[in-house]
């Protein structure tokens, strides 16, 4: 299994342990298989999926600021050939300030 808090750390230092396992527990079998486990920044489809199911449907929040999230996102995950879904939603989620209400 990853070390998913691990992964996290390398973008924000100070990641809360119960987020992480909380975004693991909400991904869940999408975790086991390896395409599905990371995100293709280089996809309009996955982004847009992102930004659907996990930034309106879960965080609440659609539109420029989704957009902005995701890009600001993608960014900082720029020299991450392998991105994780668990550390992208995360920082999409910290982008937002929503990591309290996961």
């Amino acid at each position: 299994m990853t070390d998913y808090l691990a992964d996290v750390k390398l973008y924000d230092a100070g990641a809360d342990e119960a987020v992480v396992n909380k975004i693991v527990r909400h991904l869940g079998i999408a975790l086991r298989n390896r395409d599905s486990s990371l995100v293709s920044a280089s996809d309009p489809e996955e982004l847009a999926r992102v930004k659907e199911k996990w930034c309106g449907k879960k965080l609440g929040v659609t539109g420029e600021a989704a957009d902005k999230a995701v890009d600001a996102t993608c960014a900082a995950m720029k020299a991450d050939k392998t991105k994780s879904r668990v550390t992208f939603y995360y920082l999409v989620a910290k982008e937002l300030g929503k990591l309290g209400d996961l």
